[in-house]
């Protein structure tokens, strides 16, 4: 096997002999060879097998001799927007269009479309007629039946019918994406592949064993029948006991997901990550300053996958699963001596970790065999009873991390359930965390301080947080180490109404805190919290949920925990009136803000001189039917008159 990048012309495909390629893989992102991207390993996993990729990144999608660059491949097309969603990427939560792609050479916005997945199969169909399109990635995986989509605010069908695709992998395709080309290469035409595990695909006779979910022009008609069927849905993720849905469409077609694929195994995972990756950008985005997206993983170690969590905010449910798969030491203490070598190593891994970084173990012993439990989570809305508490073998592996020649420090900067901490009787990994893997602070994510908005977040009472702050200060104290929490906060999420911004905004100010980042909720494909947003119900209880969607109460909601910054003092000033929590305006230290001139105690406007002058203005306009300019010049004239005739007299 030869170790460089893959082919991206004609040449390259040349240069290693061979005439053709079995796939070509065309992606949103630039071209970037290292195992946290998911075009590095689904291209790699390919090669490994004994296929030959060759790599399209960011085609011209106005341009149809765009995806020519190797010809027509022997099996099919590979598709991905890239390792973010495509609208995610290109617009902020406020729709607006952001300035800057990390997964674009020099940062440089416009160089995919929007929608990409979309885009790409279109562009391959009008091509070629009849060859294999597979689409897959967080994109596709999100989009797989009916969806909710933010940003033109409507139910969108499956991608796989608007991309024109013929099979959708979903999840993490590391096994499905090998049976696709293995199907494909033994003489199975691409319709007639609908046995594959993690995969979705069209027919004309759907399964006899499949969960019927209402028809596309039912959920368009109806959004409770949106929520049921989402629900369903997102009790059938798991690989062990869900079942195969089919989605009914106009024209007799039938959209059908079969079950998740099974979680792979430690010494599978190992092999991912002993591919022959170049853990780099392709050296032809040197020109343009580089591939910034690779900064912030080159010297982190993925650790594990998936995450039992069950934020409802979080699409990992429906992607990577809530089985944790993890990577053996022996495979991550590898790929750390690896980076040790490489010339820009400072000493310090950024990172250990997944989706959640304390996780290293399945949540109990029975889900190998039986799944997940459907209806229940392992941490909410308290921690399961049978639920494993362990970091000991976490644990272990920073130790032997922090001993490699060459490491000064081992930091983790993925996220931690302090959740998960607290439930551990044995303090000595929150110990071990403070003294020897955060740099002055630690990003944790509450989300929010209201049990109302928590219980819709999925996440544990506020009680936990604070027990979790007290012991986190204890500890740093008993270490000497001044050494500060920095929370993610999260506005206007379905429950959350101005009354629980404000205890929010509260509970900063008792806090001493000044929050630097917030996120407005941003409602993304196949979460729990979007299906709440879209519906206004939560589709595990089909109970009303109050949904802030009007801007401007957002940007009330978003400003109440930012409320210390001037910027935000109207939008602040607003909700509080508007609340009736004129209390909080004042020279109280209670207060959140203090009144402005022309505003009382309370916040609100004095009768002042100018709009007593207004007054009278509207006033004479009344009586003397002239404009409000054209009497406020007259008696402006008489007065300088009755000046001259004083000053004559004196």
């Amino acid at each position: 096997m030869m170790k460089d990048f893959l082919p991206v012309s004609a040449e390259d495909m040349k240069k290693r002999g061979w005439d053709s390629v079995d796939f070509v893989y065309v992606s949103g992102d630039a071209y970037v060879d290292h195992p946290s991207f998911g075009t590095a390993i689904i291209s790699r996993i390919l090669e490994a097998n004994g296929y030959r990729v060759g790599i399209i990144a960011q085609p011209d999608w106005k341009d149809e001799n765009s995806i020519d660059v190797f010809g027509e491949p022997r099996l099919g097309f590979l598709v991905s927007a890239g390792n973010m969603d495509s609208m995610v990427n290109h617009y902020s939560v406020s729709k607006k269009r952001r300035s800057k792609d990390f997964f674009t050479a020099g940062g440089v916005m416009g160089k995919r479309p929007d929608h990409a997945t979309v885009v790409y199969g279109n562009l391959i169909r009008r091509r070629y007629k009849k060859k294999p399109i597979i689409i897959g990635g967080i994109e596709a995986s999100l989009r797989r039946l009916a969806h909710y989509d933010y940003w033109d605010d409507s139910l969108h069908r499956s991608v796989l019918l608007d991309s024109q695709a013929d099979i959708l992998s979903y999840g993490m395709g590391e096994h499905s994406v090998v049976q696709i080309a293995d199907a494909l290469d033994s003489g199975i035409p691409i319709e007639e592949i609908t046995f594959i595990r993690g995969t979705v695909y069209k027919t004309k006779k759907p399964p006899e064993d499949c969960i019927v979910l209402p028809d596309y022009d039912t959920l368009l008609s109806d959004k409770l029948k949106y929520a049921e069927s989402f629900y369903t849905q997102y009790c059938n993720t798991d690989p062990f006991s869900g079942k195969t849905l089919c989605e009914p469409y106009d024209g007799g077609v039938y959209v059908v997901q079969n079950p998740m694929s099974k979680p792979l195994t430690q010494e599978e995972m190992d092999a991912v990550y002993a591919l022959p990756y170049m853990r780099t950008y392709h050296p032809c985005y040197e020109k343009d300053g580089g591939v910034d997206a690779i900064k912030e993983v080159k010297f982190s170690l993925i650790s594990n996958r998936g995450c039992f969590g069950g934020c409802s905010f979080c699409a990992l449910t429906f992607h990577q699963g809530r089985i944790i798969q993890t990577r053996s030491h022996d495979s991550i203490i590898e790929e750390a001596r690896t980076i040790i070598k490489d010339p820009d190593f400072k000493g310090y891994i950024h990172d250990v970790g997944g989706p959640t970084a304390n996780f290293r173990h399945t949540s109990c012993k029975k889900q190998l065999e039986y799944g997940v439990c459907t209806n229940k989570q392992c941490l909410f809305p308290k921690p399961c009873k049978n639920l494993i508490v362990d970091h000991t073998d976490y644990l272990s592996l920073l130790r032997k991390l922090r001993e490699l020649p060459g490491v000064k420090k081992v930091f983790i900067r993925s996220g931690i359930r302090f959740d998960y901490i607290m439930a551990d009787p044995d303090d000595t990994f929150f110990k071990e965390m403070c003294k020897y893997h955060i740099s002055g602070q630690l990003k944790v994510a509450p989300e929010h301080i209201s049990d109302v908005v928590l219980k819709n977040l999925g996440k544990p009472e506020n009680s936990v947080y604070q027990a979790f702050c007290k012991k986190y200060a204890n500890i740093n104290k008993s270490l000497g180490k001044p050494q500060y929490l920095v929370p993610y906060l999260m506005s206007s999420h379905p429950g959350s109404t101005l009354k629980e911004a404000i205890e929010l905004a509260e509970y900063l100010r008792d806090m001493h805190l000044s929050p630097e980042q917030v996120q407005d909720f941003y409602p993304t494909p196949s979460t729990i919290s979007t299906c709440m947003y879209y519906t206004g119900v939560d589709p595990r209880t089909m109970k009303p949920v109050y949904v802030a969607k009007n801007p401007h109460e957002k940007a009330m909601q978003r400003a109440l925990i930012q409320y210390k910054n001037p910027k935000n003092y109207e939008l602040v000033r607003e909700a509080l009136l508007t609340a009736h929590r004129t209390d909080l305006i004042g020279y109280d230290k209670k207060c959140l803000i203090r009144p402005r001139n022309g505003d009382d105690i309370n916040g609100r406007r004095k009768n002042t001189f100018i709009e007593k002058k207004q007054k009278n203005l509207t006033e004479a306009e009344k009586k003397y039917g002239i404009s409000f300019e054209k009497y406020d010049s007259m008696k402006k004239a008489e007065n300088n008159k009755a000046k001259k005739r004083n000053n004559k007299k004196r």
